[in-house]
């Protein structure tokens, strides 16, 4: 992940909110009046109307090390307004914009593919977007100070600019201008203006609340969710299919749209029992003093104990004949009338749990009743009434599933309270955030987020050390990153004859009601593959994580890799101190995820081992780990390019029949190389890499576990007599260094460039394991092309010499070669890959590809074993442990799989 500080990069808010607040000292805590005073004299120009995108000379910067490509636009000279803000009766929702500062990258190879595949701009767009992260932040509305405090400490309203810059310049003129929603837009317009001097420009409730919605059920892949007796189900919905729907927001009252389009909806409904009635008279029966420790309270409740049920009428007894059970809610709080007690005799956890019963079933079945009125079968809830809280969410669920007969389902947001937030964002012109489609956002949870307890808001943006002492600090408070979902109490009776669903954690613990919600990257120039067969239908991970055993297995192959990975990774930094301080945060981090994950797997979305993997990979680059093994990877390649000349006059020895089997043989046996691998690990014990490579070519015994290497063969040779025409092109997608790609990958793809196909070896935008990266192989590539005419001519057509630091000038070469050999990357920094988001030079140079070759456990077996492609597809791995040889293939531990699937 790109580390975000606050000397690189600009900002944007947005607010939205409403009602009104319990306390109005407009004094900063903890910081006096002069202090806070708008600095005079800021000679930043900014635009007195709204703000302007100039996009003339605009162009995607970027390089191998930056995941997320920003969009240079050279002449802009207006201040483009990054921050919206929500302010509810409630609550506070701010949703604020970041990006790095551009910095220019020549990257003539890049320039060379542009030009052979015809790509002008890679960002196919009319005008551009700004490349960054969304970020999610809420308060208190009744702590506005803390909200305008953080807006200060980041300088949000300056443009998030560097410090010295502010200071020395002066500071925001009277022209600046945020967007805001909600009541509080208008109640507090005059206390931003004073303490920050910033202007507020008030944008339509509804239109927010709505605008936000369709932009996350559009966006983000997995942003509706089912919840029913504890378990969370992700639904795909498909943009083509959205409308219409019931937006049911659940704030301090209760809201409920019927939106039939962009733009179009209509307010059908409503009610004043909502988040405000609950934490109003909860407050006034228990003496709670938050909404969360209410909500506490209401998880160790009991509501028999007030509730009057059916069987209370009936004497124990269903009332079957209308389908009442008698456990059946007949009359909430009903019991109280009937027994001679006070306030004082009954347990605030049960008057919690009961009222919050109440509010929830009943907000269920109104909904219900106005989709019916409707004909909708779909209904979103959303609105920080819910706060992902699990009790919640199956009331609510509940009351829905019982009155329409299972014919209408209720569905939960994640970013469930910033729907006006998001849509006064989107209020600002020209954002360009209408026209992003799902494959170009990303979440991201850096560290220990989103659960950070305390009084610290969001990630912080400060400076490696403030992450650092963050992490440790967060620790040793033995705060725990788990899921906030409380569990029924045994007897705890349920709704319309069900019984109340059963969820995980025994505790609602103090980090409960924060948000299931990370960092959104925007990345413009990713995009889906274009040679998927059904995108629609496409599922990357293989293996399913929602068996609790599989979760479990997983999470301790990655538990127990950790020590040899924070070694590695603090050797790579020279073993310093400071490197050994960033190897345990790392530490830390990774494992609360994990801790975090294991209590509730869809805590960050839908959840695959390809995220895990990724999420590993995240948390090193979180702490300044960029390439964990890069001096390993280094050694392994030179080892390796030393025997490739010998291995290339073996293989041009040999008949072409004999050849080809050879090298899907030598893919095979070069793939035993993986760090990632506990038992290639213990292989590398036993001798040195080319001792191991000759080991595992000498134990290749046909047939393999999963062998259609005769089908390849006769898609390349057919007959002597009857020639099929070459592969056009073919996409290689490589794995690991050293010998994988050098004894593996190289030869074949020298095969297929002697056979008359384009070969474009695919490539890790960023670092992961012992993966080779698209910014490495260039000079591999070279050094190759030293011994090789066929890789010498290639690589010069594909423009790959032009990059390498490698001297090439005395090589042989046969000029009349001019099949190009080509590199891109993938768009990713994990040992997987998910094929709805590839970087957009994979996409375009995908697009005249006949042949897509998939290699190493990552991208062909835990993703992508199960993939259709519209083209002829080759899947070869060699598997490396023993669980996923027998769930996947019914095999053992270093079978082989040569997968052959014709074109769909």
């Amino acid at each position: 992940m790109d580390n975000l500080t606050e000397d690189h990069q600009e900002f944007n808010i947005g607010i939205d909110g409403g009602g009104s607040i319990n306390n109005t000292d407009n004094q900063f805590i903890g910081r006096g009046e002069k202090e806070m005073a708008p600095i005079a004299g800021n000679s930043i120009h900014r635009s007195s109307s709204r703000p302007q995108l100039d996009l003339s000379g605009a162009a995607i910067q970027g390089n191998f090390e930056e995941r997320d490509p920003t969009i240079l636009l050279p002449n802009q000279s207006d201040d483009i307004s990054h921050l919206a803000l929500d302010i509810g009766g409630s609550l506070i929702k701010l949703v604020y914009f970041s990006r790095h500062e551009n910095q220019t990258v020549t990257d003539r190879r890049r320039k060379i593919i542009n030009a052979r595949l015809g790509i002008t701009n890679v960002n196919r767009r009319s005008y551009p977007i700004l490349g960054g992260r969304l970020h999610f932040v809420k308060f208190e509305t009744n702590k506005i100070n803390e909200c305008l405090d953080f807006i200060y400490s980041k300088q949000l309203h300056r443009g998030g600019m560097d410090s010295r810059h502010w200071q020395s310049e002066g500071s925001v003129t009277e022209n600046t201008i945020i967007k805001a929603t909600g009541g509080g837009a208008y109640k507090f317009a005059d206390l931003f203006k004073d303490r920050l001097g910033i202007s507020i420009e008030k944008e339509d409730e509804m239109n927010c609340l709505v605008a936000g919605a369709n932009f996350l059920l559009k966006a983000i892949r997995h942003e509706a969710f089912t919840h029913m007796e504890g378990q969370k189900e992700f639904v795909q919905i498909d943009s083509n299919d959205l409308f219409p729907y019931l937006l049911v927001n659940i704030g301090s009252g209760v809201s409920m749209i019927k939106v039939d389009g962009d733009g179009i909806f209509q307010r059908v409904s409503g009610t004043n029992v909502g988040g405000g009635t609950y934490w109003g008279l909860g407050k006034l029966l228990t003496k709670c003093k938050s909404f969360d420790e209410l909500l506490e309270l209401s998880q160790r409740g009991d509501n028999r104990t007030i509730d009057m049920l059916v069987g209370d009428i009936y004497g124990g007894m269903d009332y079957s004949k209308i389908g009442l059970s008698a456990s059946t809610i007949a009359s909430s709080f009903g019991k109280a009338i009937s027994e001679n007690k006070d306030l004082e005799d009954y347990s605030p956890e049960d008057i919690s749990l009961s009222l919050l019963r109440m509010i929830s079933y009943n907000i269920g079945q109104i909904a219900y009743l106005n989709a019916l009125r409707f004909g909708l079968k779909r209904i979103f809830f959303g609105g920080f009434f819910i706060r992902g809280h699990a009790y919640t969410m199956d009331t609510i669920s509940f009351a829905v599933q019982f009155w329409s007969k299972g014919q209408a389902q209720a569905m939960f947001l994640r970013h469930e309270g910033f729907l006006g937030a998001i849509g006064a964002f989107m209020s600002y012109e020209k954002h360009g955030l209408d026209d992003l489609m799902v494959h170009q956002f990303v979440e991201r949870f850096p560290m220990g987020a989103p659960y950070i307890g305390g009084s610290v808001h969001g990630p912080p943006l400060g400076d490696l050390n403030e992450k650092i002492s963050w992490m440790e600090k967060f620790v040793q408070k033995g705060t725990e990153i788990t899921a906030p979902v409380p569990t029924a109490p045994p007897g705890t009776t349920g709704l319309g004859g069900f019984e109340v669903p059963s969820s995980k954690g025994d505790a609602l613990r103090p980090d409960a009601s924060k948000l299931n919600v990370g960092v959104l990257h925007l990345v413009p120039s990713l995009e889906v593959f274009p040679l998927l067969s059904d995108p629609k239908t496409y599922e990357p991970n293989t293996i399913d994580l929602s068996d609790h055993g599989e979760l479990e297995y997983w999470f301790t192959v990655l538990s127990e890799h950790m020590p040899d990975l924070v070694d590695k990774a603090v050797a790579s930094e020279g073993g310093t101190d400071d490197a050994k301080r960033r190897g345990d945060a790392f530490a830390r981090a990774f494992s609360a995820h994990l801790a975090r994950l294991m209590e509730e797997p869809a805590a960050y979305g839908k959840l695959g081992l390809a995220n895990l993997l990724e999420l590993r990979e995240e948390c090193l680059r979180e702490f300044h780990f960029h390439d964990v093994y890069r001096s390993i990877k280094q050694r392994e390649n030179e080892a390796s390019l030393a025997v490739l000349p010998d291995l290339l006059m073996e293989l041009d020895s040999m008949n072409e029949e004999t050849r080809l089997l050879t090298l899907i043989e030598g893919v095979l046996a070069a793939n035993i190389f993986d760090w990632g691998s506990r038992a290639c690990v213990d292989l590398y014990h036993k001798g040195t890499i080319i001792e191991i490579y000759r080991m595992s070519r000498n134990k290749m015994q046909r047939p393999w576990r999963v062998d259609d290497f005769d089908l390849f063969k006769e898609r390349m040779f057919s007959s002597a007599e009857k020639r099929p025409r070459p592969y056009k092109r073919a996409l290689l997608f490589v794995d690991n260094s050293g010998a994988d790609i050098v004894l593996g990958m190289l030869p074949l793809a020298r095969e297929l460039l002697r056979r008359g196909t384009e070969v474009v070896l695919v490539a890790n935008s960023l670092p992961a394991l012992n993966d080779i990266t698209a910014m490495e192989l260039p000079d591999i590539v070279a050094e190759a092309a030293k011994h090789c005419d066929i890789l010498r001519g290639a690589a010069e057509a594909g423009g790959l010499l032009v990059d390498a630091m490698i001297n090439v000038q005395d090589s042989p070469r046969d000029s009349s070669f001019s099949v190009p050999l080509m590199v891109v990357e993938n768009g990713c920094g994990s040992p997987c890959i998910d094929l709805r988001q590839v970087s957009s030079e994979l996409a375009a140079v995908a697009k005249d590809a006949d042949l897509v070759i998939l290699e190493g456990m990552g991208r062909s077996l835990h993703t992508n074993f199960n993939a259709k492609f519209k083209c002829d597809a080759l899947k070869l791995a060699m598997v490396k442990n023993q669980r996923l040889a027998a769930k996947l293939i019914n095999g053992n531990i270093y079978d082989c799989v040569c997968r052959f699937e014709p074109a769909n």
